[in-house]
């Protein structure tokens, strides 16, 4: 019957019946905020690496901002290597210490480092579209940096209040955007993923207990102040440095000012990733169990990295389920 109603109109089926185009579903990565915890994002991107899945879109806070940058420009391989040359002292050799200006550190020696590392890229110009997510220092907005030059965004999205100077970008001055979007879930769907993964720092806000319940950490060498670098760690053991080891000096077991600060940002990160994620939920989430390490501890990298990687490996059976529900097929 359709045969003759296709000659009666003069057409054939082809033309009448246009074969459908198959679109591959767009995925989201969303890397939230954590400091030094961030080295863990790599041990998620390479988990993901092998198993063939890739990102249309990616989106980072702070910390996740500069993995993610790394990622897209190409630059991974070198933010690994540097993050595993760190020792618990030399990280201090790639930030300006001053009493003077916006931040206990300046970030020109880590903005040289990026430029080395990741090149002078223009955001709009990436293969992969991504975002970086800063606060307006001023109003409070959500800023999403999606255009412009790469590194100063990632530099503006990792601006910790008190520690690191805000930046200027696009005549606001921008701080960090953990501040308002830990992990930036809504960033993906508004870039139109269909599927965003998300990995989540702030989740395990047990560990540190754990950690030394099972004595792994020694208990009252490390805890909720962990962060509370000696000031020798800062400085060095300079006589020059005599004056601001005195002016950082605290009463011994209570917090200093500067552990203070970073325990401060951990409860912020934590409550409002939790209210944020709550409104719009990612598809997954990576949860990375690092509440034992602190934020400030840059040298661990070797172990954050593998535990990203084994958080990717917890998880891969959902991912896979929603991957094959949404028609995904990962690269081999």
């Amino acid at each position: 019957m359709f045969d003759k109603l296709f000659r009666k109109a003069g057409k054939d089926e082809s033309e009448a019946a246009p074969r459908a185009v198959y679109r591959r579903p767009k995925i989201g990565l969303a890397l939230g905020s954590g400091v030094a915890k961030g080295w863990a994002h790599i041990g998620v991107l390479r988990a993901m690496n092998e198993k063939g899945i890739v990102p249309d879109v990616v989106a980072g806070t702070s910390i996740g901002a500069v993995v993610a940058g790394a990622y897209v420009s190409e630059g991974l391989d070198d933010l690994e290597s540097w993050a595993r040359s760190l020792s618990k002292t030399n990280f201090f050799r790639f930030v300006d210490f001053r009493l003077r200006g916006g931040g206990l550190f300046g970030g020109q020696k880590l903005y040289d480092l990026m430029v080395k590392s990741f090149g002078h890229h223009e955001i709009e110009e990436l293969a992969t579209p991504f975002v970086a997510v800063g606060c307006d220092l001023m109003t409070g907005h959500e800023v999403w940096m999606q255009k412009g030059a790469l590194v100063p965004a990632l530099r503006a999205s990792f601006a910790l209040p008190g520690i690191f100077d805000p930046v200027m970008w696009d005549g606001r001055w921008i701080v960090d955007g953990a501040l308002v979007n830990p992990v930036p879930v809504s960033v993906c769907r508004a870039l139109g993923a269909e599927l965003v993964i998300a990995i989540n720092l702030a989740e395990d806000i047990f560990g540190r207990a754990r950690a030394e319940r099972q004595q792994v950490v020694a208990t009252g060498k490390y805890g909720v102040f962990a962060d509370s670098l000696a000031p020798q760690e800062i400085m060095g053991k300079q006589r020059s440095g005599m004056f601001v080891r005195k002016l950082l000096r605290h009463e011994k077991g209570a917090p200093s000012i500067f552990a203070n600060m970073v325990a401060s940002l951990n409860i912020i990160q934590n409550r409002l990733s939790r209210s944020r994620l709550a409104g719009d939920p990612p598809d997954i989430s990576i949860d990375p169990r690092v509440g034992h390490i602190g934020l400030m501890e840059f040298h661990r990298a070797d172990e954050l990295i593998d535990i990203g990687h084994q958080a990717f490996e917890d998880e891969f059976d959902d991912l896979s389920d929603a991957l094959q529900i949404i028609g995904y097929t990962m690269n081999s």
